[in-house]
């Protein structure tokens, strides 16, 4: 009979107190996500000293509510998987303090895992067939990054922003035109309503030498365009801004989705972060009948424990075990 192995997740990178319980990696016993995103929507953006407040209040209960539906009792967990970094160094903390406690107290290895690499490993438990190598492009708010995954636990960094990162841009342009926070969703709905070409954004591809990505200049321009529409008084259609400026960034994805296979030869795609979510950037990269495509569902593209407790499985099968001693550190990168 195969051996089960269960392992414990805690994600508290952001503004989502997470926790999950997996069966061998990759199948999900239970996975709580407790948002914060009503609360700092108030600021327009994460306030960290808010996050970590919320954090310790929720914390405990995520973990409790995560093994009650999960059947599963403190005794049967094998090992916790906790996010370290990136991320809020406050929050982290919260994450990480209680993972090493419960460690301690329950004589089980812990083993800290690169937020990051986990949103990759969210890909695994969406598709159980799915394999190393291939070729990821993560996007989130804090994060874009081509990655040639050679590995469960290998990465290799091919691309990366130089500046802002698309979700960082979303947020930004949303934010500029009064429509609240996270900028993302809402951008995405309205660009549906909208004129993708009304409005000529740049879309920076940073020549073909080189795999990485620059935002700045686009989210500078569509700042520009505002205030110039602005200061002349002239009607702005909120819709087509959205349309045309999800569309500079759509572009510049693709691009360089298509630069990264044809250097590698790599044809295989996996989409990851909050990013992956949308709806235009899923369906660029799924019309390309060059590329054979995956990306999570909804609920595992945004921050969530599962997909943490993935990526630390493949590591705890590697016997990367980290020490009681582990600190989070708020500008990981990944690979390290």
């Amino acid at each position: 009979m195969e051996n089960k192995i269960i392992t414990l997740a805690i994600e508290t990178s952001c503004d989502e107190t997470a926790c999950a319980v997996l069966e061998n990696g990759r199948k999900i016993l239970a996975n709580e996500v407790y948002t914060q995103i009503e609360i700092h929507k108030t600021f327009g953006g994460v306030v960290p000293e808010v996050a970590s407040r919320n954090h310790l209040e929720k914390i405990a209960e995520s973990v409790d509510r995560a093994l009650n539906q999960s059947g599963k009792k403190m005794s049967e967990i094998d090992h916790i998987a906790v996010t370290y970094g990136p991320g809020l160094v406050g929050a982290l903390l919260v994450g990480l303090s209680y993972a090493k406690a419960l460690a301690y107290t329950l004589e089980i290895p812990i083993v800290a895992v690169n937020h990051i690499e986990g949103h990759i490993a969210a890909n695994y438990i969406a598709h159980q067939t799915l394999e190393p190598p291939f070729l990821c492009l993560i996007v989130s708010g804090g994060h874009t990054h081509l990655v040639k995954v050679n590995g469960y636990t290998e990465f290799e960094v091919i691309g990366r922003t130089r500046d802002d990162a698309a979700g960082e841009a979303f947020d930004k342009v949303s934010r500029t035109l009064g429509l609240g926070y996270p900028g993302g969703p809402i951008v995405d709905k309205l660009a549906k309503k909208g004129n993708p070409y009304a409005i000529d954004f740049p879309k920076a591809m940073m020549g073909h030498d080189t795999l990485d990505f620059s935002f700045s200049g686009l989210k500078s321009a569509v700042l520009n365009y505002l205030n110039k529409c602005r200061m002349k008084g002239d009607s702005i259609v909120v819709e087509d801004v959205c349309a045309s400026f999800q569309h500079a960034v759509v572009e510049t994805l693709k691009g360089k989705v298509l630069q990264a296979m044809e250097q590698t030869g790599c044809h295989k795609i996996v989409l990851a972060g909050g990013v992956a979510a949308n709806s235009a950037l899923r369906h660029a990269l799924g019309s390309l009948e060059t590329i054979d495509i995956y990306y999570p569902p909804l609920d595992l593209c945004t921050d969530n424990a599962a997909m943490i407790g993935c990526a630390g499985y493949y590591k705890f099968l590697k016997g990367d075990i980290s020490g009681l001693d582990v600190n989070a550190v708020p500008n990981l990168k990944i690979g390290e």
